[in-house]
């Protein structure tokens, strides 16, 4: 029997594939008692969402296999009870939310039908469903939880929607409860409430809370314990704070080190006439104003930063100056001329000048194209650029540009990695040598050191190429190490604007301390002494 809540001793899980057998947990083990959080800190592929699957039986079998093994709770081995035995279990003793809500709530279903049927599945009445449903939207704090009951999961916000997750995960009062990077695409004043929420929840019930993270400030700011996963296998444990300060594994020091917000600030250099200059720029939807006269320049190979929340108009802002969107007013001078009153024709000449890289590589690539079509394609379309029989040469030597290799072009987007995709969006946007990259949180749902890897990348585009960017994030630390000048936004208006040191040491608007104030740093010690001195009337302001 085992002495702790839940026990995961020696865990070996294979998946069986056309090029043989993988290992992706690979001797597992950890415990989480009651009232504590644990924290699986790792990056994509370590085995932290494999090992966590296994103990909801969320593993395809085939060509999942677990080789391995015990999972004990309560003193039984959960891998060896009937599948009707766990279903008893799963929900009301263990529940789990995941990453990306969205994929998570069925879109034909009030989300008051969703979380009451989590409780008539375990044997709850209807009627004492439904009213446990509203009580657990007010306790998360969706607005008007009474119309909220019979809306669906597209008509709330990203935030909103981790809420509702969470609150369907709690209807049953499970004794553990698994979030699988619960706030990754989170703002980070959603991510501050929702952690906080955890914590809260958790503190009110008692439940151990099992985290799975790749944010190293996630950690430090909820974590008890951390169990650091490379490769599917555990290669350190510890308290938080002595992971943190005394790393004894090489792989742990290197994920520490990757960490942004550490490094020296940039000091803006580049001079001269503006690239781009926003003068006044409006957007509407009807009644309601997106934009309200935004107004910044943007210098040839400066980095301009673009922060705020959702809802604060700054993808509106990029998707605007794209032209993919049609301004309501307002100039956008480049190199002089007005883009926004450029016929179609022009924009298309101008199109080459300006490429944009998104968040998500796997939508942005188009999954049936090679890697060497999907940036050749660029050529095809402008064919003055370069002569066909150079392409191949250039894919290559882009390719060998941002770090990949040049075998690489005969393969499709599926056979990457998140962080080697984003290089193929970057190698793409390079083939047209832009004088201007807008990128639209493209690192945001990176691990730690492929993001520090791709800010690098762009970084040094930036001084080889002379490329500028408007580089539109959520993550301040990020922004913190790679932009010259930072706009603030909230609600559709500039509040503050200033060099990246301005805005991070001396920020003047309240809404911006607020913001810089919701950020977290990797360090406990940090964050244990920002929960001390947190303000809720600053927070308030959010």
């Amino acid at each position: 029997m085992s002495e702790h809540l839940i026990e995961v001793r020696d865990l070996v899980v294979r998946f069986h594939t056309a090029a043989g057998p993988v290992t992706a947990v690979d001797g597992v083990s950890w415990y989480l008692d009651r009232g504590e959080t644990l924290a699986i800190l790792g990056e994509s592929g370590s085995g932290k969402s494999v090992s966590a699957s296994a103990v909801m039986d969320l593993i395809d079998i085939p060509p999942g296999e677990i080789a391995r093994g015990s999972v004990l709770f309560e003193g039984r081995d959960l891998l060896k009870l009937s599948r009707e035995e766990r279903r008893r279990i799963h929900g009301k003793r263990i529940a789990m939310i995941f990453q990306d809500p969205l994929a998570h709530l069925n879109p034909t279903y009030s989300v008051g039908w969703q979380i009451s049927e989590m409780m008539t599945a375990h044997g709850i009445s209807r009627a004492a469903a439904g009213q446990r449903a509203l009580e657990l939207l007010r306790r998360v704090g969706i607005p008007d939880p009474e119309g909220a009951l019979g809306r669906y999961p597209h008509q709330f916000s990203g935030g909103q929607r981790q809420r509702l997750m969470i609150a369907m995960a709690l209807a049953m009062k499970p004794d553990i409860l698994i979030a699988d990077e619960p706030t990754t695409a989170l703002d980070v004043t959603v991510q501050a409430e929702v952690l906080a929420l955890l914590k809260e929840l958790q503190k009110e019930t008692g439940m151990g809370l099992l985290l799975i993270t790749h944010d190293l400030g996630v950690v430090a700011e909820v974590a008890d314990r951390v169990v650091v996963m490379n490769a599917g296998k555990v290669v350190e444990t510890g308290t938080a704070r002595d992971v943190y300060h005394n790393p004894a594994h090489p792989y742990t020091r290197r994920l520490i080190g990757a960490a942004p917000g550490k490094g020296a600030m940039h000091e803006p250099v580049a001079t001269g006439e503006p690239l781009l200059r926003i003068e006044n720029l409006t957007k509407s939807y009807g009644a309601v104003e997106a934009l309200k006269g935004i107004s910044f320049d943007l210098l040839p190979g400066e980095t301009v930063a673009v922060v705020g929340e959702s809802g604060s108009g700054k993808s509106t802002l990029a998707r605007t100056l794209l032209r993919l969107e049609d301004a309501s007013g307002g100039r956008a001078l480049w190199k002089g001329r007005d883009l926004l009153a450029m016929s179609t024709r022009d924009m298309f000449a101008l199109r080459r000048q300006i490429q944009m890289v998104f968040q998500d590589p796997s939508q942005s690539l188009n999954p049936r194209m090679s890697v060497f079509q999907l940036i050749s394609e660029a050529w095809a379309i402008h064919p003055d650029i370069l002569p066909k029989a150079r392409w191949r040469e250039r894919v290559a030597e882009l390719l060998t540009q941002v770090g990949l290799s040049p075998d690489h072009a005969r393969r499709y987007p599926h056979q990457f990695s998140g962080g080697q995709r984003q290089r193929i969006a970057i190698a793409r946007a390079l083939a047209l040598e832009p004088d201007l990259i807008v990128c639209d949180e493209a690192v945001s749902a990176l691990d730690v050191s492929i993001q520090a890897q791709v800010i690098a990348l762009l970084d040094q585009l930036r001084r080889d190429l002379g490329i500028a960017f408007l580089f539109i994030a959520h993550d301040l630390p990020v922004v913190r190490d790679f932009a010259d000048h930072v706009v603030v936004m909230q609600g559709g208006r500039l509040v503050e604007k200033g060099t990246v040191r301005q805005i991070f040491d001396t920020p003047k608007e309240p809404y911006t301390r607020a913001l810089l104030a919701a950020g977290l740093d990797p360090d406990p010690d940090v964050q244990a002494s920002r929960r001390k001195t947190r303000a809720a009337p600053a927070l308030a302001l959010l």
